[in-house]
């Protein structure tokens, strides 16, 4: 399966290979989240269920025929909303949470609500997926959104998170580049630390089904010049397939650098729950929001 993801795009076809998967959106009050909902029923990928204010939904939908095939729940509050949509995902009657027009932390605090929402403790985390044109293959990173200074507890959480979704994309034994200013242990640098321990869990046998190296500097992951230059050892370094951030500042500034300076396409979702769930910002474009349903989608697909 690894042939055939190379590009974002490559997403719709593996996510077309299954029937198409029930999305519901939450909240649903947001244009471009409509509007990329709509885009991906086209494809015929999901079959939407909106959760929001009837009328706001067909305005911003500008009264588009496609919504007369949609489960539409008309309702005005947004506690209520959001708690209607997350029971739907724990009923069993959708596969797929989207976030609509809903800050994160209510749509998150009601994910991990006991009463309503996961049946399981987990740990959530963040994962962009980018196509980036001057990069060899796809490359994820992790968390940008989610855990604001993760321990390294919390990194391994991360990593198991990243690594189990990345394999039912196709991508067998990932290469995790932990990263950190410098590719060298400096105890004054707390993420370098982490890094150095993450490696060593990993040839232990502590993490599995993949391979972690660092420290290792942004420049060290994806470039085999640099690699060269340091004299770096091992298959990580140079060719990293998923981005381990120290923080969520660092992770938030590489992701939006990439969107913004290097053209990058991107698709994102939030792993850990029982469902996908596709965590864009209101400010995402159209393009990034179908992305992420169609990476949704695609992992569902391959359970």
């Amino acid at each position: 399966m690894l042939h055939e993801l190379q590009k974002i795009s490559d997403l719709k076809n593996l996510a077309l290979k299954h029937a198409p998967k029930k999305l519901v959106l939450a909240a649903a009050g947001d244009e471009h989240s409509i509007d990329a909902v709509i885009d991906a029923y086209r494809m015929g990928v999901i079959d939407p269920i909106l959760v929001g204010r009837k009328e706001e939904i067909y305005k911003l939908a500008h009264n588009c025929k496609d919504l007369n095939n949609f489960t539409i729940y008309d309702i005005d509050d947004d506690k209520e909303i959001v708690k209607k949509s997350i029971q739907l995902l724990i009923q069993n009657e959708a596969e797929i949470l989207m976030k609509g027009n809903v800050t994160t932390a209510i749509l998150l605090k009601a994910v991990l609500n006991k009463e309503y929402g996961m049946r399981k403790k987990s740990f959530l985390s963040h994962f962009a997926l980018f196509e980036i044109p001057k990069y060899h293959k796809l490359l994820a990173i992790t968390d940008v959104a989610l855990n604001i200074l993760p321990t390294l507890d919390h990194k391994v959480h991360i990593v198991e998170n990243a690594v189990r979704f990345i394999r039912k994309i196709g991508i067998e034994k990932p290469k995790v580049a932990a990263l950190s200013a410098i590719e060298m242990v400096n105890e004054s640098m707390p993420s370098t630390l982490d890094a150095a321990l993450l490696s060593i869990m990993q040839r232990r046998g502590q993490v599995r089904n993949c391979l972690i190296d660092g420290p290792l500097a942004f420049d060290n992951a994806i470039s085999l010049e640099s690699k060269k230059q340091k004299k770096l050892q091992g298959d990580v370094a140079g060719n990293a397939d998923i981005l381990l951030v120290p923080n969520v500042e660092s992770g938030n500034i590489l992701y939006k650098s990439l969107v913004a300076f290097a053209n990058a396409k991107v698709a994102g979702i939030v792993l850990g729950a029982e469902f996908p769930i596709v965590l864009t910002s209101r400010a995402d474009s159209e393009e990034t929001k179908l992305n992420s349903i169609l990476l949704a989608a695609a992992s569902v697909n391959n359970k």
